[in-house]
């Protein structure tokens, strides 16, 4: 389906098959000289047919079109290569691009393979051959152009400022037109649904960075931000003061699960409220058995970087507990 949500501005809805998201806000600007797409739908036949058949339906003449990848999950960046095959343009945070390509090797996931012991997901069998961003990410590196912060696209009458967002990923990136007080933020802000705020490694409190830049996108002037999933928000502030409490209840919920004792990250998340279509956590499919123990172990960082939990790490297995 096809929406005009602006002047020059359209929403085509691509299918996410069999994925709890749904669907996909593939945005189109249309310039007098060049289009500008944000994102592109997981490498899936379903999701190139909904993509380029609406493309064709907006007349989008491919050989002046311009892609722009907010962030490295795959149902963002998936068919990037296609465009690349047009001989498009396609921008990037670097962060993220460098992270997209590296992903389209075997080598990038191996890594995920000691987050499933350290995690304590060896109970469950959890697979990386479940998760989504594995199976239908990239499969072959692509040239991005590098845009960061302080950087601006013009698409017509529109002149679009990128705005670094780091958080949902190391280096998502969103676009802002103050003008027309316009912008698209890929997964930062959703309406009914919440970011997934993820563990990406290392010792950084990832949490702590999204909040700050939730901050960011608070002080702006907007009339419509454009998510990639869900509805178009109109009061962007009452959205962003929503989640900080989701997040606020999310690690008060994790303390009061502490008091129990010593857990494993995906022990935590076995005893988290989640919004879900399963009777408990046996019947969570493998691969939101991964983003829960993730988005757990977010916040296990948080409460640890904030000097409220210890944690230890004993023959490659996590465990927190209360201070």
């Amino acid at each position: 389906m096809i929406t005009k949500v602006y002047d020059d501005i359209y929403k085509i809805d691509v299918s996410l098959p069999d994925n709890p998201l749904k669907s996909l806000n593939v945005y189109v600007i249309k310039g007098d000289k060049k289009s500008l797409v944000l994102d592109t739908g997981f490498n899936q036949k379903e999701c190139e047919t909904a993509l380029f058949d609406g493309l064709g339906d907006l007349n989008i003449d491919m050989s002046n079109v311009e892609l722009f990848i907010t962030h490295l999950h795959s149902d963002h960046s998936g068919m990037a290569h296609l465009f690349q095959e047009l001989g498009a343009k396609i921008y990037s945070g670097e962060v993220d691009g460098k992270l997209i390509n590296h992903m389209a090797s075997e080598e990038h996931w191996d890594r995920f393979e000691g987050e499933i012991k350290m995690f304590d997901l060896e109970k469950d069998k959890v697979t990386i051959s479940e998760h989504p961003g594995f199976k239908y990410r990239l499969t072959k590196p692509v040239d991005f152009t590098f845009i960061n912060e302080g950087k601006a696209i013009q698409i017509g009458k529109y002149f679009f400022e990128v705005i670094d967002l780091p958080g949902h990923t190391p280096g998502q990136v969103g676009l802002y037109e103050r003008n027309h007080k316009l912008f698209f933020g890929g997964d930062h802000v959703l309406d009914r649904i919440t970011p997934n705020i993820a563990y990406w490694g290392g010792d950084e409190n990832i949490l702590a960075t999204y909040l700050n830049s939730l901050g960011k996108v608070y002080s702006l002037d907007i009339d419509y931000l454009f998510p990639a999933h869900r509805n178009i928000i109109r009061d962007h502030t009452r959205r962003i003061n929503e989640l900080i409490l989701h997040h606020r209840e999310r690690l008060g919920e994790i303390l009061k699960i502490l008091k129990d004792g010593e857990s494993t990250v995906r022990d935590v998340a076995s005893k988290m409220e989640w919004r879900i279509r399963a009777k408990d956590w046996d019947d969570f499919p493998l691969a939101q058995k991964w983003f829960a123990s993730s988005e757990a172990m977010s916040h296990l960082e948080h409460l640890y970087h904030s000097g409220l939990i210890q944690k230890n790490l004993v023959h490659g297995k996590l465990y927190f507990k209360l201070k």
